[in-house]
């Protein structure tokens, strides 16, 4: 690997042998005392008190100006950066300064982390900072950090090509602060919708990953197989089946956050790998789901942002008050012009060669209904809007509509539009279920790979007994775009899929 290294890597490691030599182990093993961070210093620290006077910080090298006997560089930690002071005299007391001049001057470079013994106090020219009675290596960074710099009025050095932040996410958040800062909401997003969930009485609970029936949506799956029972399994899609299980089973309410996997297409807003969480209620419908999504993302957007209102590129999105509710056939006469209530597979087919809507043969009434809501409807759905009402053919898991039995009780949330959940009044049927997932075998025997498989032991459950339900699905990966103002899902993952490059 030496071969690729530039002069400026190479020079690093010789200075990584020249410490060695000189009885300085650049990476030890032995734990360093941290007692303060830049953030902690910097609310804490007051001149008039005099306090923090023996502080131990460690952190990451970031500038320095070395001005003869003095010397400042500004050290970066988890929590943000603070100036350090160093004096030649203090920290090599006595006449020989050669430790000093060799290594600090000549052996220690931007990137290097290092720890600090010493005391907070106030430059004369007003910058907190830390006066280092002790200086010691932690870990040597043979890497050069592409640190921005700023030269007649030109950038140069920024980190901020999409591929490299991507497959370089440590360096994106060495060099570019407000990148921790986005997966820093993350988790609190997160947070605030356990609080949330258990507050309302439910158990977060965890179900399988590997699957004999890949089960809860329409998706491709990936494929993998298990040697010691010799048989194929899937990675889970949904976890939908599993935790509908543990309702039969008793409990009145249970939530995962799951790792699910779709075998299909990437772009700005999907990854093959994903996260999802969903929540199943008991006793509930999904009249009453979504009053509880509107309540937890107000909830989140106050804990998050400090307001309901969240820029989301051009727009300004408000997730307080009430969401407006929409049927879905009456969106697409609204927006298409066409009102397809109660038609057939082939009028369908007639209505988008006229609304100029691309199908694919393989496609029942349910697919064609969603590509003309696709192409004329998702992208007027800016502020939260709940599209409701789903006929049955799209909606294979959702009991039928109590008003009009060619529909279900089903919702899409939709914001800026995208869907950033799906929720229903849970089909508790056997016998229905039963012949939704026949229906869904049959479109898959034409072709349609993302058609259910029919999952007899999930029917075997709901035959025992399954109390009226509700459940909602929603992308954490997607909620943390809306709620930070990213415009594609790779900036809220910290490791995105990518294409393997050669030597890497």
């Amino acid at each position: 690997m030496t071969q690729d290294l530039n002069e400026q890597e190479l020079g690093r490691r010789a200075s990584l042998a020249r410490l060695r030599e000189l009885g300085i182990e650049p990476y030890p093993a032995a734990m360093y005392p941290v007692n303060a961070s830049s953030k902690s210093i910097r609310e804490e620290y007051s001149a008039e008190k005099g306090n923090l006077q023996d502080v131990c910080i460690a952190g990451r090298i970031m500038s320095r100006r070395i001005m003869g006997a003095a010397s400042f560089f500004e050290l970066q930690d988890a929590e943000g950066r603070i100036q350090i002071y160093s004096n030649r005299d203090e920290l090599c007391p006595g006449e020989d300064k050669t430790m000093y001049n060799t290594v600090f001057k000549k052996l220690l470079d931007i990137g290097d982390i290092v720890g600090i013994k010493g005391f907070a106090f106030v430059t004369q020219t007003g910058q907190l900072s830390v006066h280092a009675k002790e200086l010691t290596v932690l870990s040597k960074s043979l890497r050069v950090l592409p640190i921005v710099k700023e030269a007649d009025g030109k950038v140069f050095d920024a980190f901020s090509d999409p591929e490299l932040k991507y497959r370089q996410r440590y360096v994106d958040l060495i060099v570019n602060p407000s990148v921790k800062d986005t997966f820093i909401k993350r988790s609190r997003i997160i947070a605030t919708m356990r609080e949330y969930f258990n507050e309302a009485g439910c158990l977060e609970v965890e179900t399988p990953i590997l699957q004999s029936i890949p089960g809860g949506a329409t998706a491709r799956p990936f494929i993998t197989h298990h040697n010691a029972l010799d048989i194929d399994l899937y990675m889970r899609i949904a976890n939908e089946l599993y935790l509908k299980r543990l309702i039969v089973g008793g409990y009145n309410g249970v939530y995962e956050f799951a790792k699910d996997f779709r075998n299909e297409g990437m772009d700005k807003t999907h990854n093959p790998e994903f996260t999802c969480m969903e929540i199943y209620v008991a006793y509930k419908d999904y009249i009453w789901m979504m009053e509880f999504v509107e309540k937890m993302l107000q909830k989140i957007a106050l804990s998050v942002n400090g307001t309901t209102k969240v820029t989301i590129g051009e727009h300004e999105v408000d997730f307080g008050g009430t969401y407006r509710r929409l049927p879905i056939l009456e969106a697409i006469k609204e927006y298409a012009g066409v009102d397809v209530k109660g038609m057939d597979e082939e009028q369908l087919r007639q209505v988008c060669r006229e609304l100029h809507v691309e199908t694919d043969p393989s496609y029942g009434k349910g697919k064609l209904i969603d590509a003309i809501f696709g192409e004329y409807c998702e992208d007027k759905l800016i502020q939260p809007t709940f599209i409701t009402d789903y006929p049955v053919e799209m909606s294979p898991l959702t009991k039928r509509h109590r008003e009009d039995p060619t529909l279900t009780e089903r919702f899409e949330l939709f914001v800026c539009g995208k869907e950033l959940a799906n929720a229903y009044s849970e089909l508790n049927d056997p016998i229905d279920q039963l012949e939704r997932f026949e229906e869904q075998a049959a479109l898959k025997s034409k072709g349609d790979d993302e058609a259910m498989f029919i999952d007899y032991d999930f029917v075997r459950a709901l035959e025992y007994g399954m109390p009226p339900t509700s459940g909602l699905g929603m992308g954490i990966d997607r909620l943390t775009m809306f709620m930070t103002g990213q415009t594609t899902i790779q900036d809220v993952l910290f490791f995105p899929q990518m294409r393997p490059k050669a030597g890497n």
